[in-house]
């Protein structure tokens, strides 16, 4: 792709506050970075990604009020972690996270180790307890 070629759709996620690099070719024939803020079928392809991320948290958030999952499953949603990234977070074993999961086991838990999830999740522990 040549220097003046590189896409630059205005109408992408980041609103003009992030642009990306790209690589082209100059008139010289070298390789030069250029900034990009984007285009029309990867603007499409995030739109969508974030829309079944924004539901799943949505669906997340109705379990922990109907008592089906704690609000730690719904926290791992809403930042996007998965189970190793979290449980190296808190300094657990994987094992020990997914029992966090489970509502009964979350309620028993001391305040230290919800100051650790609040931490990892960068909320309050009273937001741990109680999400929005």
């Amino acid at each position: 792709m040549k220097q003046d070629e590189v896409p630059q759709d205005g109408d992408n996620l980041h609103q003009g506050t992030f642009k990306q690099i790209m690589y082209a070719v100059d008139n010289t024939g070298n390789y030069v970075q250029v900034p990009s803020s984007g285009w029309e079928p990867e603007n499409v392809a995030l739109g969508q990604a974030w829309e079944e991320v924004n539901e799943k948290v949505k669906n997340a958030l109705a379990r922990v009020h109907a008592g089906e999952i704690s609000p730690v499953a719904y926290y791992m949603e809403k930042t996007l972690m998965d189970l190793p990234l979290l449980a190296s977070y808190v300094g657990k074993f994987q094992w020990q996270v997914k029992r966090h999961l489970k509502p009964e086991v979350f309620k028993n838990l001391s305040q230290k180790m919800l100051s650790r999830y609040a931490a990892a999740f960068k909320v309050s522990v009273a937001e741990l307890i109680q999400p929005a």
